[in-house]
């Protein structure tokens, strides 16, 4: 089982100005996806598990400010990941890959007699 994981960071809030600055990240509304590229479920999709957060970020040093225009997702998501910590975002993903495993291989299955 194979599995990719896949950050969404594009959501933030923004301060109008801080620091001389304009629009300043501070807030940012985080999704990780991780998508089992192997299994499916019994539609033919490739199983899915999402954890999503909010993650508020210090900006008491804008020394390496990035303009909104000029602003990437890559560039939020690293911010995302380094505020969350490396061993959370691990957590995190094991969790999900724990979830697509039990939905891969499930100890208990429900099941409906017909009438």
């Amino acid at each position: 089982m194979a599995i990719n994981y896949t950050w969404d960071c594009k959501t933030c809030n923004t301060y109008p100005t801080k620091g001389g600055k304009s629009n300043v990240v501070h807030k940012v509304y985080w999704r990780l996806t991780a998508t089992d590229d192997t299994n499916v479920d019994d539609n033919g999709n490739n199983w899915t598990f999402t954890v999503y957060d909010i993650q508020v970020l210090n900006t008491d040093d804008l020394s390496s400010f990035i303009n909104w225009s000029s602003l990437k997702e890559s560039d939020v998501q690293g911010w995302v990941e380094a505020a969350i910590g490396e061993d959370r975002v691990k957590q995190l993903k094991d969790n999900l890959a724990a979830q697509i495993a039990k939905k891969v291989t499930p100890k208990s299955v429900k099941r409906q007699l017909a009438s």
